[in-house]
């Protein structure tokens, strides 16, 4: 007897091999009881999938690439588990590197995921990125690559929040407390991300009456102990802002350590606001004010831009922004001007 065959499997299953193929790719498109037939069939006949023999055919390896640079941060964690899933959903599967926040290591990480042939690659870009480099990988192989949540060229797709729009909400609330100071703390300096927001903040806090100085913000690593070295260096030089605000909702963790260390307490002592509104942002105390800039929609919004790119590499490069929410808690709306 020789080796069965889709047409056979779908047969068996009394099904189309359109959709016996589609239950193969994973697609979301078919009912649960229709795939747990085609499965049934495939087992009940020894069928076995060539996954090799498929993408020959297609000339295509039904994989994608991420590289991301830290995935301990949990936007980034959910930034990744949404796109692995999209991809899971369209039949790809997804190989995940980490940057390190180093460009040459991120280019390296390219460089191996294009020698496994990728369909096409999410980039979260290292700080210091340069297109001449990335080019000379994209040029060599054909395989495109979409930039995530940072930007470094208008030559590629893009798809991240709109960080300016972010920076303007937060400010507007702040100003609205009374405020007379604030200041950010957090974020790489060489950031597109933090760029946009420093600009945000700048021009939402224009007219105010509220001091924010760009040029005393304290860049640091994005995460908690960025947080606390950046707020401390700020305390130790002598300044008491009215408003901290954190890079990020990681970077708040350290902010709100530091800030306690030295008996200052959080939306009490000093109003703390955040931008990214991950998960655990209203669980702390006090809760944390927070833009959200929903990592699910950029992921999910990044998917389809990527594999529309597959599909069609003549496209003009396409940039698309997520607007925020800002989402207002006890950390910044409990606070009250020092008299």
């Amino acid at each position: 007897m020789g080796r069965a065959t889709l047409e056979d499997v779908s047969k068996a299953a009394g099904v189309s091999r359109s959709t016996a193929s589609l239950v193969l790719r994973g697609s979301a498109r078919i009912t649960e009881a229709t795939s747990d037939r085609v499965r049934l069939a495939m087992t009940e006949l020894g069928y076995v999938y060539n996954r090799h023999a498929a993408s020959m055919r297609r000339s295509r390896s039904m994989t994608l690439g991420l590289i991301v640079t830290d995935i301990r941060n949990p936007y980034f964690a959910g930034l990744t588990m949404t796109i692995e899933e999209a991809a899971h959903q369209a039949g790809y599967t997804l190989l995940v590197g980490y940057s390190r926040d180093d460009a040459e290591r991120q280019y390296l990480q390219l460089e191996t995921m294009v020698q496994q042939q990728v369909d096409g690659i999410f980039l979260l870009p290292a700080i210091g990125s340069e297109l001449k480099s990335i080019c000379g990988v994209i040029d060599r192989s054909s395989v495109p690559v979409l930039q995530l949540a940072r930007y470094f060229s208008e030559k590629l797709d893009y798809v991240g929040p709109d960080n300016i729009a972010a920076g303007q909400q937060l400010a507007r609330h702040l100003s609205s407390l009374g405020a007379s100071s604030a200041v950010l703390i957090g974020g790489p300096e060489q950031s597109s991300a933090r760029a946009e927001r420093v600009k945000g903040l700048e021009t939402g806090f224009a007219g105010s009456g509220v001091t924010f100085d760009p040029s005393l913000t304290a860049a640091t690593t994005n995460n908690a102990m960025g947080g606390a070295e950046g707020v401390a260096s700020v305390l130790d030089r002598g300044s008491w802002p009215d408003c901290i605000i954190a890079y990020s909702d990681a970077v708040a963790l350290g902010i709100y350590a530091e800030l306690r260390r030295r008996n200052l307490e959080p939306g009490r002592d000093v109003s703390v606001a955040s931008f990214d509104d991950i998960a655990m942002a209203e669980l702390l105390l006090p809760p944390l004010t927070s833009v959200s800039t929903y990592p699910e929609l950029i992921a999910r919004k990044a998917a389809e831009m990527l594999l529309n790119r597959i599909r069609d590499s003549s496209l003009d490069p396409q940039r698309s922004v997520i607007e925020p929410a800002l989402k207002i808690r006890a950390s910044s709306a409990q606070w009250r001007p020092r008299t």
